[in-house]
Order: structure tokens, then C-alpha cells, then sequence
């Protein structure tokens, strides 16, 4: 247990040993936590539990230092597993204890833990007194599940924020503050560009009214990673940002390669992009972490993807990550494909195909090679991406 306010204390989990979440789709190099918080005052709440491997532990630990009998209601701000994964074990030992949750939240508790406990039924703008505070509910439907709500403590002025506002980040410290801020900048752009991207509309939609309520927010507190308390606005205005078509003017290119030969076509074609003056990265899918890939894409205005030909096909890593840039839905991105070929060639269309479906304009006509480059034929990779440096360029001008 560690306060992190007057009354308020943090009783979650750190997770320093994750690296795969979400199943295996999302990876945590720094590790998580679960961030559960007990408010005690007159009444005494508990806003959400941690992952249900933890929960013997996250028990004990609230059974010591608060005492279960002592907690009088329950916030469950968001179902999922990693928040309200001790929730059956917690309500074997209290199961009178009132659950306040959105309507969606209690619909996906009985479906998810075939529970029927005391639900409590919210929306935006309920409250409940505690004594000196008061929770003040705010639902958040699609962020980013429909269950999702923000739980705002009034009074010491902290916002409860569940999965926004977050990092997969496992640190000593529990303040941003506290932290090397380029790592905490990081680990948040990376949750927002995989997690929360396509929500993007609903995100923008919540600041704003969070903004309209007009009321002093002096700390937020997510679900996962540091809670901000050092000018804590500033991720809401980063969120604002990220989620308005974000891009920083540069190109990424992501291949896959059999035999090395689509490699040279893409050093060569970043070789283009760069000559008119546009920052590139390059990224071997097969050799290079997935969800960190998906965030350089979120940087990017112009996408290049290449792939080799296999089975008709292009390769599994390419096709993969196709489709988890179709599911985010990026917005306002350009793309063109490229990639050698052994005898059938489809590669090319394929790829097109997947970034037209994935909302990203194609604005070159893709180039292919057979077998292996020649130097002839790299020069015309250069030129390739020369262009497309110049129609990214184009439309800098054009939004000028």
C-alpha cells in the first residue's frame, strides 16, 4: 500500500516479469502493473482489482492493510481481466459489498465471472458521498471497451482514469516525476498507438468534455504504469494531439525478406526518400518487435511496405502486421508497395490491396523486382522512393 494523495492509496500489483500481454499481442519490455486504489474516508471504496494470477496476493495484501470488512463498496471501472480479474475471489469474502459499475460493466461481469453480485448502476455524473469526498462517475464507452468508465475523486481533485492515460511501464517510483521522461513518453505513445488509436474520434470527444466540466485536476491516476501528478494535463493535451490524424512528417518502411533481396530493394528506396531531405526508418519485420513497429507507423505520414513472394502470397509477418494497421484504422497516411518476386509476382497487389483496405491511400504505383536486384535495377528503387519523398513533400505544401 502507498499513498499517493490524502485518504487515497495505491494497492495494485507491479508486474516486473510481463512481457507479452493482451495474450501474446502486445508487448511490455519495461514490464506493468495493475493499479487498484482504496479511498478511505468516512466510507471506504476500492476502485478496481488487479490481473487474476495476483489475486491471492492483491487479497491478502487488502485484507492486512485495509481489512475487507472495512471496504464498503466497490468501483469496478473496467471489466477486463487485468483489472477486474480478483473480483470473484474478493467477492467470496464480502459478497454484500455494492459493486458501482456502468450498465455495460455489470452486463459483462455476469457474462465474464457468471457472477450476480449488488451492482450498483452508473452514469455519467452519479455520485456517492464518502464523507469529506465524493466519487463523481464518468463513463467512457470505447476506451476502450464498452464497459469503460473514469472514476473523478472530488475534493482532492483526482482522476481515476482506468486504461487512458496509461503505460505498460514497471518502475520503482509511482510518480512521472519520479521517472526518465523520454521512457514514460515512449511506453504511453506506444499503449496509445496500439490500443487506443482507434478510438481516436471517442478520445477527443471525452477531453472535451472532461474540459467542459470545469473542475481542478490536480492527478491522474491510470490503470497501468505512473500516475501523473506533476502538471498531470499534460498527457490529456498529448492524448488530444495523438489522437487528431498524428503523424511527424516521415516515412517508415517495413519488409520482409526470403533472401535478402527485398532488403536491398528497401535500403535502396530509403536511400531516395532520404536524398529530398525526409527522415526514414527501416524495419525488418521478421526481425523486429511487432507493436513497436505499429507505433512507428503512427509517427509516420508515408508507409512503404515490401514483401517476397511465398505460396502466392507475401510473407506471414507482413501479412500480420497488415492486418493489425487495418484494425487500428489509422487516418490521414500515405502508402505504396514494393518487393521481389521468383516467378509469380503477386506481392505487390496484394500489399496495395491491404493498405487501401487498411484506410491508407496508395499514391505511387508499386515497383517489383525478379529475383535479385541489379544495380540498374537499384537506381530505380532510389527513384521510387525519390518520389515518394516528393508526394509526402507535396502534401506538407498542400496543408500548408
Amino acid at each position: 500500500m502507498h499513498q499517493i494523495a490524502e485518504k487515497i492509496y495505491w494497492v495494485g500489483i507491479k508486474d516486473w516479469e510481463l512481457r507479452l500481454f493482451h495474450g501474446e499481442e502486445y508487448t511490455t519490455h519495461r514490464g506493468s502493473t495493475y493499479n487498484a486504489y482504496v479511498i478511505k474516508d468516512e466510507k471506504t471504496a476500492l476502485v478496481d482489482t488487479v490481473w487474476t494470477p495476483f489475486k491471492e496476493e492483491f487479497i491478502s495484501a487488502l485484507d492486512r492493510d485495509i481489512g475487507l470488512h472495512n471496504i464498503d463498496l466497490v468501483v469496478v471501472n473496467h471489466t477486463e481481466a487485468d483489472h477486474g480479474g480478483s473480483l470473484t475471489l474478493l467477492m467470496e469474502k464480502i459478497p454484500e459489498t455494492p459493486i458501482y459499475c456502468t450498465k455495460k460493466g455489470a452486463e459483462m461481469i455476469k457474462k465474464y465471472f457468471h457472477r450476480d453480485w449488488n451492482f450498483k448502476i452508473v452514469k455519467t455524473g452519479d455520485t456517492v458521498d464518502l464523507g469529506e469526498y465524493k466519487l463523481v462517475f464518468i463513463e467512457a464507452p470505447m476506451l476502450h471497451w464498452p464497459d469503460s468508465m473514469m472514476t473523478y475523486v472530488q475534493g482532492p481533485g483526482v482522476l481515476l482514469s482506468n486504461d487512458a492515460f496509461g503505460q505498460h511501464y514497471a518502475t520503482p517510483q509511482f510518480f512521472n516525476d519520479q521517472v526518465d521522461r523520454c521512457e514514460l513518453y515512449q511506453e504511453a505513445m506506444k499503449y496509445y498507438a496500439n490500443i487506443l488509436t482507434p478510438f481516436s474520434k471517442l478520445v477527443r470527444a471525452k477531453i472535451d468534455e472532461l474540459k467542459a466540466l470545469n473542475v481542478p485536476v490536480n492527478m491522474i491516476a491510470p490503470s497501468h504504469g505512473v500516475i501523473w501528478r506533476d502538471n498531470p494535463m499534460q498527457i490529456v493535451e498529448k492524448y488530444y494531439e495523438w489522437a487528431n490524424n498524428y503523424h511527424e512528417g516521415t516515412v517508415t518502411i517495413i519488409y520482409n525478406t526470403m533472401w535478402g533481396s527485398t532488403k536491398k530493394m528497401a535500403l535502396a528506396v530509403a536511400e531516395g526518400i532520404e536524398s529530398v531531405g525526409i527522415p526514414t526508418k527501416v524495419f525488418n519485420l521478421g526481425k523486429s518487435d511487432r507493436n513497436d513497429v505499429v507505433t512507428e507507423v503512427f509517427k509516420a505520414k508515408g508507409i512503404l511496405v515490401a514483401s517476397s513472394v511465398i505460396n502466392n502470397g507475401i510473407l506471414s509477418d507482413t501479412a500480420a502486421i497488415l492486418e493489425m494497421i487495418k484494425g487500428l484504422k489509422f487516418k490521414n497516411k500515405v502508402g505504396a508497395a514494393f518487393g521481389s518476386y521468383g516467378w509469380s509476382g503477386e506481392n505487390v497487389k496484394i500489399i496495395e490491396d491491404a493498405l487501401q483496405a487498411a484506410g491508407i491511400e496508395v499514391v505511387l504505383e508499386g515497383i517489383k523486382v525478379k529475383y535479385n536486384p541489379t544495380e540498374e535495377e537499384l537506381t530505380l528503387c532510389k527513384d521510387f522512393g525519390r518520389r515518394f519523398g516528393e508526394k509526402i513533400l507535396s502534401l506538407g505544401e498542400n496543408n500548408k
